[in-house]
């Protein structure tokens, strides 16, 4: 019996424990979910003076960013015109050349034998053609005198006349087998500098293989892709200011053409802007600077302000100390006191606009601004009466 009643005991004990237990448990998960469906506290962006600038009717200088490559506007790759052992190469990167210059030549042992040969037979060919004519010659006498028919003179005329096209054909090969031997001497086509050396003696070219480069730095010309939109705003004769690498000082820089033709792929068009001539300027060096296009008095906001991470662009302005969103048709961009700026459409003229600095930010964020930008005086002569009356009261006190 006394052992019955203690494990009576004992399931009493641990049925309290566990109710214990179970209590705790529900008590915690009714905390947490008290604690979930609190309404959690709104976090609140402070911002700094530089953070906000207000929308103004601005001057812009407008100008179109660019950048571009360094190419020679003359320039010449110089290829092999017919195959061969190359020999007397003897230029380098970095050689001047003249026009004209022999560079190379290629082995001429055969094409001066091809040529001699081909010459010989126009020989053979000129020599038939003497025979030719001397037999039609005798045979037109003899049908003068009635000795032979007329039909033997047409034999003798069409044989004369066969000797003849074959002289033709005869020296016609002798001028591609002369012109071939003339190939075997490589010329530059330009003067200029040699910037790559392609080939080496004793190496076999083919036709058309390149053996050198030549570019002319006497006159040098900036490549810049532009996309059909900036394209059909630039013209021949803009200005533009470039930096290019390696030199310390801007250059000034003029819109010489236009291509009339799109870039295959990238859809872009190429404006080729001319460059003064400058010592340090190379063939493949890059630029980039800024093409003038004119002036504009527009709405306009920081460039940074512009975000682009929505489908249309947009800014973010200050309404009621909340973020707003408001998106926006950017109609031009350009300078302002050193500033680069974009006219706008799709805002109020001083709505307070968001740095690009402060990042992308929820629509109804809540702001607090630790320094309002200060609105221009309306009247400057009524704030230069406030002064003096501010002072007056500053020195009452």
């Amino acid at each position: 019996m006394n052992k019955r009643w203690k494990w009576i005991i004992a399931l009493l004990v641990l049925a309290l424990l566990a109710a214990g237990v179970l209590r705790l448990v529900a008590n915690r998960r009714a905390a947490q979910q008290a604690l979930n469906a609190a309404p959690k506290a709104a976090p609140v962006i402070e911002l700094a003076a530089g953070d906000v600038q207000p929308a103004r009717v601005r001057e812009l200088t407008l100008g179109l960013p660019i950048t571009g490559t360094v190419k020679a506007a003359n320039a010449a790759v110089v290829k092999a015109r017919v195959a061969g052992e190359l020999q007397g190469l003897g230029v380098r990167e970095g050689d001047a050349v003249a026009a004209g210059a022999v560079l190379a030549r290629i082995d001429p042992t055969e094409y001066r034998a091809r040529d001699l040969q081909a010459r010989q037979q126009a020989d053979a060919a000129r020599a038939q053609v003497a025979i030719a004519q001397r037999q039609y010659d005798n045979n037109r006498a003899l049908v003068d005198q009635g000795f032979i028919s007329k039909t033997a003179l047409e034999t003798s005329q069409a044989n004369l006349e066969a000797a003849q096209a074959n002289l033709r054909a005869a020296q016609a090969a002798a001028e591609v087998t002369g012109k071939a031997l003339a190939d075997t001497v490589v010329t530059a086509p330009i003067a200029g500098v040699v910037s790559q050396r392609l080939a080496q003696n004793g190496e076999r070219v083919g036709i058309d293989a390149r053996i050198v480069e030549i570019v002319d730095p006497r006159r040098m010309e900036l490549e810049v892709p532009l996309s059909a939109d900036d394209a059909s705003r630039v013209r021949v004769g803009m200005s533009a200011t470039v930096q290019v690498d390696g030199l310390t000082e801007p250059l000034a820089a003029t819109v010489l053409r236009l291509n009339p033709a799109t870039q295959a792929g990238t859809r872009g068009v190429l404006a080729y802007l001319g460059l003064p001539t400058a010592s340090g300027l190379r063939q493949g060096l890059f630029a980039q600077g800024t093409l003038a296009l004119g002036t504009r008095t527009a709405l306009a906001v920081p460039l940074d302000a512009v975000r682009t991470d929505k489908p249309e662009p947009y800014v973010q302005t200050v309404e009621g100390a909340r973020v707003a969103h408001h998106t926006v048709r950017v109609l031009d961009r350009g300078l302002a006191g050193g500033e680069r700026y974009a006219a706008v459409e799709g805002i109020a003229d001083g709505a307070l606009v968001l740095a690009g600095s402060v990042g992308a930010l929820r629509a109804g964020t809540e702001l607090r601004l630790a320094a309002p930008p200060a609105a221009p005086a309306a009247n400057p002569g009524a704030s230069a009466t406030a002064q003096p009356a501010a002072s007056a009261s500053h020195a009452s006190r």
